[in-house]
């Protein structure tokens, strides 16, 4: 602005003076100009009286450099000239000045050459005998007079800029200063110029209200932000060209980015195709979804246009963790087919050994062997039954009786009905450790021991030994149920407690179970709010461990 200010005012003051020389040389020129014709004047007249008194005599004997004289007759024809062969000279009857004398005794005029460099000025005069004297002198014209003096007004215009540029600078810093120092956020405490007191009023009302819509921008944007950092969903927005404009800590975590990523397109954090093509069509459409797995895990897509005034503006991306539903859902599919497998399978041969006996085919002394069938599958299927309503009941939290409860008697009573499996096989069954007190529901917890033991004994080759370990903190009550049998890779041990999952299907098949053992296993510990983990190779026996929060009530 200061540089603004100075060239106003440099510009105004070059103006002003190029104009006052001007003005001035004008008047200059007029001025001596008029000197000129009066001194013509009297130089006419004193000739005048010399021509009347001695005639072309005193004309001839009159010498001057500087102005020249012209005699006429009456009839135009010269007389006499002082600078030219009056022979040689034109009819002057037609000049301006010379007619002008004629009729009324006295005449001037004045012209200038065809270069425009010389204006001629004339004064004529009527004699007494009829005929006119005529005066006249050469002066330079105002340019030619101005370049003769060309070097004095360059030293003046020269010294005259120098003088305006420092003016204009020290008036530009003066006007400058005070605007410089004036306090904008407290408009009404300066004193400065009177002409903008209105002007730093408006500032002060507009700071007013600029600082009401920031502060409620402010509150706005810290609730958006504590309302979308605690949201499990991901959240971002998106303007009309992609770029990112908000994005949320659980957004941040499912595309694995930091805050350096807004203000940037959307495929510098993804660029999965079906994404972004949810995207557009959102864009195009105005909404889309669309499911996508990342890093393992599952998510919905949910995609709205936003619109402002009929126009696109952005767009709205929320994500949701869709794993564990999507999960369930695979469970429900295979628990389903699972199900239907597991009691068609027994249901076949129940109806089977039925027809054989029904129609006679089946010998006599056959017939027993064929009911027990019957009876094994109609037993397995009452366990399996069994089973799944205990499932359900897990699955749905029931609420069910709890009492104080030893961990170390249930496991001895689970031991002592497993006693004759595990000698079966000469297996070695020990329970070791402290009481466990706990408080839950007990058959859950016989169970839970009780399925542990059984697959051990199961899985264990004959000779082997399962032990049951209890040790208790005050906190939590740990139980250990270890063998040294067949063991489980690696990549069963994540689908290892899921329903109906089975390592080995030919040999649970033959062992007797329903693939739920492990399931209910893990659902009763959940139950009670514990935690359990496999440690098994293959070859070198399995250890499984439950923790279970310690919590007694009398």
């Amino acid at each position: 602005m200061t540089s603004k200010i100075f060239r106003s005012i440099f510009a105004t003051s070059l103006v002003v003076l190029f104009a006052t020389l001007a003005i001035i040389t004008t008047f200059i020129y007029d001025y001596f100009t008029d000197i000129q014709i009066d001194q013509l004047k009297d130089e006419l007249s004193i000739a005048s009286v010399g021509t009347e008194q001695s005639g072309e005599e005193y004309l001839e004997n009159l010498k001057s450099d500087n102005f020249r004289l012209t005699w006429i007759a009456s009839d135009g024809t010269v007389l006499f000239d002082s600078q030219a062969d009056k022979s040689a000279m034109d009819n002057h009857l037609d000049r301006e000045e010379i007619r002008e004398a004629f009729e009324t005794g006295k005449g001037s005029s004045s012209r200038r050459s065809a270069t425009l460099t010389e204006k001629t000025l004339y004064e004529a005069v009527l004699l007494s005998d009829g005929t006119v004297l005529r005066i006249s002198v050469n002066r330079a014209s105002g340019f030619v007079l101005l370049l003769g003096m060309m070097y004095p007004v360059i030293i003046v215009i020269i010294i005259a800029v120098i003088i305006s540029a420092v003016l204009a600078h020290k008036m530009s810093k003066r006007i400058i200063e005070p605007l410089n120092k004036l306090d904008l956020d407290n408009p009404t405490e300066n004193d400065a110029y009177e002409e903008i007191a209105p002007l730093l009023r408006r500032i002060h009302k507009q700071n007013m209200k600029i600082e009401r819509k920031v502060a409620e921008l402010n509150r706005r944007k810290d609730e958006f932000e504590l309302i979308t950092k605690n949201m499990r969903e991901g959240l971002i927005l998106l303007d009309k060209n992609r770029n990112i404009l908000t994005i949320n800590s659980a957004a941040m975590t499912i595309f694995s980015t930091d805050e350096n990523c807004v203000g940037k397109e959307f495929l510098t954090i993804n660029r999965r195709h079906e994404i972004t093509s949810a995207i557009e069509k959102a864009l195009t459409d105005g909404h889309a979804e669309i499911r996508a797995g990342l890093n393992e895990k599952e998510y919905q897509f949910d995609i709205s246009r936003i619109e402002t005034d009929g126009e696109t503006v952005g767009a709205v991306i929320l994500v949701f963790d869709i794993t564990e539903q999507a999960d369930a859902e695979r469970l429900r599919r295979e628990f389903t087919a699972n199900v239907s497998h597991e009691l068609k399978t027994p249901l076949q041969t129940i109806t089977g050994s039925a027809e054989l006996m029904e129609n006679g085919l089946v010998k006599e002394e056959d017939i027993p062997r064929f009911i027990g069938h019957i009876r094994e599958e109609a037993t397995r299927l009452v366990t399996l039954v069994e089973d799944i309503i205990r499932l359900s009941q897990l699955d749905e939290q029931t609420e069910l009786p709890k009492e104080n409860v030893s961990l170390f008697e249930v496991a001895n009573e689970a031991c002592v009905v497993l006693r004759d499996s595990a000698d079966k096989k000469d297996i070695t069954l020990t329970v070791s450790g402290d009481g466990g007190n706990i408080y839950g529901v007990k058959h859950l917890l016989f169970e839970v021991i009780y399925n542990l033991c059984d697959n051990g004994i199961k899985y264990t080759p004959d000779g082997g030994k399962v032990e049951v370990d209890i040790s208790e903190t005050e906190k939590d009550v740990t139980l250990t149920v270890s063998d040294n049998g067949i063991g489980i890779a690696p990549q069963h041990h994540a689908r290892i407690f899921e329903r109906f999952y089975r390592v080995d299907k030919s040999h649970s098949k033959k062992s007797g179970g329903t693939g739920l053992g492990l399931s209910i296993v893990k659902h009763s510990v959940q139950y009670h709010g514990g935690k359990i983990s496999l440690h098994s190779a293959e070859n070198k026996g399995t250890s499984v461990l439950v923790v279970l929060p310690k919590i007694e009530q009398c």
